[in-house]
């Protein structure tokens, strides 16, 4: 490294590279591969944006990569990068989807569609813009910039770029089990989800859990006019809303003891006192007397649980008949925080639903197998995090917004709980960014000020790497 050197340089060149331009064309070449991984015949995309983009950039970088078939059939490939510099230094496990969510390329209604990068005004419209291309390409630049001043990075790296995680990440676990050595580090430093606003710098340091399940309830073979036959028979439909109704009250509150959150441990209260939600452009207006009556609206978020009515059925919505329907169908949804006691595994949240149902009068209601994510939550006061929340600030001049864990999902279970990694989430995007939806988009001002914040950890890093905790070796 140059005497001349210095974090500002770094700085410096992170904003010249957003607006030079640079920035824009790597993201718009890579929003341009076509890589729905929910789509039949996505393979050859999701594979030549890991073989013909992600790979060559990280080799400009002096990383050596290899691309690995999935072990779970039918899933998308992965790739494994690293770049080391030294024993003596920390290693960092980076991680990123190439993937995305279908384009749905006749509802966009701003930009060029899905696949054409298009600026207007302070936002950059295209599939992936936000999640999750632009962030992991946010965080390669960073990297350069930093190897581009410095001379070297002053740790080690290693990229994980998966390319089904908006199909579930189906592979990743058993993958990273197989290669727990290939993948040891320190710590996890990724990109995903929104900030808590645009102007809100912010580190989060894990998930909550997902929980789907269909209830269902079938009585006879047929429908039967209700003039002949109401007052009975039973409706599956009235039935189930009341089986439903028996496990979450008409303000949201979950009723199943088993289901609710445990107590918020102090530290993580802490971490959010303060902390208000939506506000934004966009933001749907908060209902304040929905939810845990105890909780304040970041607890229920965060550090609580929720239990949603995601699609329900009965008859024929779009053409009634006045008759009385012969079944009922509902998926419901769950949120779930680290130590919820029914959701260790699926077998045992099935079993905790049934046995509520059965004692509530309601044994013949079908709980179906349910798809169960867990949660994750590294402790706010981990040296990683005071860490974190240092540069950031010393970027920025903004104190960092602290979330302990995402009110969402990802796949952070596989890196704490598989690699036993403290995990640390900086987000790149915001809460209006229409990810999942047409018009997805990726705001300048926060690319720009997340370039800065991800070199500015870099270069913290390097320079603070004595410091900072080792893993067991």
């Amino acid at each position: 490294m140059s005497g001349a050197a210095t974090r500002e340089h770094a700085l410096a060149a992170a904003r010249a590279h957003l607006d030079s331009g640079a920035f824009v064309r790597d993201l718009a070449r890579r929003v341009a591969m076509r890589t729905e991984s929910q789509e039949p015949g996505s393979a050859a995309a999701l594979a030549s944006y890991l073989a013909d983009e992600i790979g060559p950039s990280l080799a400009a970088l002096g990383f050596s990569h290899r691309i690995h078939a999935n072990p779970e059939a039918g899933g998308g490939p992965l790739l494994v990068a690293a770049r080391h510099e030294g024993n003596a230094l920390p290693t960092i496990l980076m991680y990123g989807h190439g993937d995305v969510v279908r384009g749905q390329d006749a509802s966009w209604t701003r930009g060029a569609g899905p696949w054409q990068l298009v600026q207007d005004g302070e936002r950059l419209y295209g599939r992936g813009s936000a999640d999750n291309k632009g962030q992991h390409s946010i965080n390669l630049a960073a990297l350069a910039q930093v190897l581009a001043v410095r001379g070297a990075l002053g740790f080690n790296v290693k990229w994980l770029i998966e390319t089904g995680e908006e199909t579930g990440s189906p592979g990743l676990a058993a993958f990273c089990a197989a290669e727990r050595d290939a993948l040891a580090a320190d710590a996890l430093i990724a990109s995903d989800g929104p900030r808590l606003a645009r102007s809100r710098p912010t580190v989060f340091l894990g998930s909550r859990g997902v929980a789907n399940f269909e209830l269902a309830l079938t009585l006879r073979a047929g429908g039967h006019h209700s003039g002949n036959w109401g007052g009975l028979l039973r409706n599956p439909a009235t039935v189930l809303v009341n089986a439903i109704a028996s496990m979450v009250d008409g303000r949201g509150r979950i009723l199943v003891s088993a289901l609710r959150a445990p107590p918020i441990p102090a530290n993580v209260r802490a971490a959010l006192a303060g902390i208000e939600f939506g506000g934004d452009a966009g933001d749907p207006e908060i209902d304040r007397d929905w939810g845990e009556p105890d909780l304040t609206p970041a607890e229920r978020v965060i550090a609580g649980n929720t239990l949603e009515v995601l699609a329900m059925v009965s008859g024929n919505p779009q053409q009634p008949v006045n008759a009385i329907p012969p079944s009922a169908r509902a998926t419901l949804h769950m949120r779930h925080v680290v130590g919820t006691a029914a959701c260790r595994d699926a077998a045992t949240l099935q079993a905790t639903i049934r046995t509520h149902l059965a004692e509530h009068g309601f044994a013949d209601v079908d709980v179906g197998e349910p798809t169960l994510t867990a949660a994750t939550r590294l402790a706010p006061d981990n040296p990683w995090v005071r860490w974190a929340l240092a540069s950031i600030e010393h970027t920025t001049a903004k104190a960092p917004v602290l979330l302990p864990n995402l009110g969402g999902s990802l796949p952070n279970d596989v890196f704490a709980d598989i690699l036993g990694l403290p995990t640390l989430w900086v987000p790149h995007s915001y809460p209006a960014c229409s990810q999942h939806a047409p018009d997805e988009h990726l705001l300048v001002p926060v690319a720009r000020e997340a370039l800065e914040i991800m070199t500015g950890l870099f270069w913290d890093l390097a320079e603070q790497a004595a410091k900072l905790p080792r893993r067991a070796r």
